[in-house]
């Protein structure tokens, strides 16, 4: 894999999002990198862990989670390519919660002394990575209240729709379709919700013709009435660099 197309995602979402420049981007691809690849539910940072180096998300899909004594996992957010999911590692270097692979997973690691050597030199690149934790900060902020406050089949509504506008971002969204590679059980882990209660929002939505979930894929079928359902305002997602 070029250093072209795993960084393309990020690069396009960046593009989109804020206002780095072609010289902030093209010194991102001068950093040194680390190829590794992670199948399905493996874990890649475990709570607890120390680390050293940041990923990128050049393929596949992760999951921030916490599992309590039990042994009940929340995910605390899905992560796409183009996503920096643990950038709080040069700040905070000792995990406070796992970092598993929903799907097949292509990852890029970056030392984080290649990354603070880069940022002394383009301050600019520092503004960046700034704006992309407190993005994340705010996505976290919306989970927050989708799991606590919200009806199980507006939760559903609102993360499908949320995800579609992410994929979005890095052309990963063909028509209506999109990849979701939860299995029921995840997406229960996701909303707050057991994973019967889910099949039976996942059975409900597809009678009423608003969503179709099959193989890891979305397919809206009624627009309207999905965004009644997800009561979506898209502004924590911060899509332009005004917003």
């Amino acid at each position: 894999m070029t250093v072209e197309a795993i960084m393309a995602p990020l690069f396009r979402r960046l593009q989109t999002t804020t206002d780095a420049g072609r010289d902030d981007l093209l010194a991102l691809t001068s950093l040194p990198t680390t190829l590794r690849q992670y199948r399905e539910n493996q874990t890649i940072l475990r709570d607890g862990d120390r680390t050293s180096e940041c990923c990128l998300i050049a393929d596949g899909f992760c999951v921030r989670s916490k599992t309590i004594a039990d042994g009940r996992r929340q995910i605390l957010s899905i992560h796409l390519p183009g996503d920096l999911p643990d950038l709080q590692g040069l700040h905070l270097p000792a995990m406070d919660h796992d970092l598993v692979a929903l799907s097949d997973c292509t990852l890029v690691f970056i030392a984080h002394a290649a990354i603070r050597d880069l940022i002394r030199s383009r301050p600019t690149v520092g503004d960046i990575f700034w704006r992309d934790t407190l993005v994340d900060a705010a996505v976290v902020r919306e989970w927050i209240v989708n799991v606590g406050q919200r009806a199980a089949h507006n939760r559903l509504a609102h993360l499908i729709v949320e995800l579609r506008e992410r994929l979005h971002l890095t052309g990963r969204v063909t028509g209506n379709t999109f990849a979701m590679p939860l299995t029921q059980e995840q997406l229960g882990e996701a909303l707050g919700v057991t994973s019967v209660h889910t099949n039976r929002i996942l059975r409900q939505l597809r009678i009423e013709g608003v969503v179709e979930l099959q193989r890891g894929m979305v397919r809206i079928l009624n627009e309207t009435k999905l965004q009644e359902l997800a009561q979506f305002d898209g502004r924590y997602l911060h899509l332009s660099p005004s917003s």
